[in-house]
């Protein structure tokens, strides 16, 4: 098992992926949301002049923000800087898109876009739909270092729901995953991966990472102590914030381990005006938890949305996940302690993996 870092990319934050890379991690995955983050592609840039080994891409890209032609041209000149360990994660853009008030790209025009993605991925000759037409398109001067596509760039498409894992399955080398909270649940999603892949498919060259905060517990140490809480609070309210959005977009009901902060919640966002609102549930965004949304991480919730265990307990579940098929868990901790998460994980869980 790969044990990688999502980074909320931060200009001035290269730091942490030098230590991540020290330490043994395998991936730096760093992600794309401009109304909240630096730019990726320019964190990225930084990172690949101060490492070596550790592999960086985006975690993720966001289709509805940029062309395919746009980013592919992004991670191919990131392949030229890290030759040979530049991959490219790519998503619909739930954050990215809603955070402007905007949903995220529909399913029809995610496949679009990696229908047209994927050869530019590769150096090769695209098709741009464009209006009721299709232009021909491809990097016209690969060969004189602004881009690098001889070293081969992977492809992780985002999947949360059925359809989307079909895509990933379709187009990608690999998916980019919830994390799973079983290895039953693990064998669903590659049923799901599967119902659409080409012939051929097979699981052994298909790479998965699953996205979660872990955090490892001290025996006795309570689910929901201040230290847990404040590690892996930002991504429990990252989960209150997807729902809020699926709840108020689409009228989709909260996971049950909700249920007990959901009527505080949804009364605390309607003080914020309505046209100004999708500015507000991000605020923090797998960062920080802001003081009064504190209480809403519960000990159920940590449960239902992260990945914390004591050390056995941890490399337990990650050996049974592991023999399912799930390659990689990248952790994404909340920024203050996220150097103390670092060290924590790389001690304990990286070295029995």
């Amino acid at each position: 098992m790969d044990i990688g870092v999502c980074v909320p990319s931060h200009i001035g934050d290269t730091d942490y992926i030098v230590r991540a890379e020290e330490l043994g991690y395998s991936h730096a995955w760093l992600a794309d949301s401009q109304m909240i983050w630096s730019d990726c592609y320019a964190t990225l840039a930084l990172a690949a002049y101060r490492t070596n080994s550790i592999k960086l891409g985006t975690g993720v890209a966001i289709t509805g923000t940029r062309p395919a032609s746009v980013n592919a041209a992004g991670i191919a000149t990131i392949n030229a800087l890290a030759p040979g360990r530049t991959f490219f994660g790519v998503g619909a853009g739930n954050t990215a898109m809603r955070v402007m008030g905007l949903p995220p790209q529909r399913i029809a025009k995610f496949e679009s876009y990696l229908e047209e993605l994927s050869p530019l991925l590769r150096g090769e000759e695209s098709l741009l739909n464009h209006q009721d037409g299709q232009i021909p398109i491809k990097h016209i001067m690969p060969d004189k270092g602004f881009v690098n596509f001889e070293d081969s760039i992977p492809l992780y498409v985002s999947g949360f729901g059925p359809r989307s894992l079909g895509l990933a399955g379709k187009y990608g080398d690999g998916a980019v995953l919830a994390l799973p909270s079983s290895p039953a649940v693990m064998e669903s999603l590659w049923g799901l991966m599967e119902s659409n892949s080409p012939p051929g498919f097979d699981r052994s060259n298909f790479y998965t990472t699953g996205l979660t905060a872990m955090i490892v517990k001290d025996e006795d140490e309570a689910i929901d102590s201040a230290r847990i809480k404040s590690e892996c609070g930002a991504m429990v309210m990252a989960s209150v914030h997807y729902a809020y959005d699926q709840w108020r977009n689409f009228g989709h009901q909260p996971p049950n381990a909700m249920s007990g902060i959901w009527d505080d919640y949804t009364r605390l966002l309607e003080d914020y005006p309505e046209d100004r609102r999708h500015q507000r549930i991000h605020m923090g965004h797998n960062c920080w938890v802001l003081p009064e949304e504190e209480k809403f991480v519960t000990a159920d919730l940590i449960k239902a949305t992260c990945m914390v265990g004591t050390q056995d307990e941890l490399i337990e579940r990650l050996a049974a996940l592991n023999e399912a098929g799930l390659n990689q868990v990248m952790n994404l901790p909340s920024f203050d302690p996220r150097f103390k998460v670092l060290e924590d994980i790389a001690e304990k869980i990286i070295p029995f993996v």
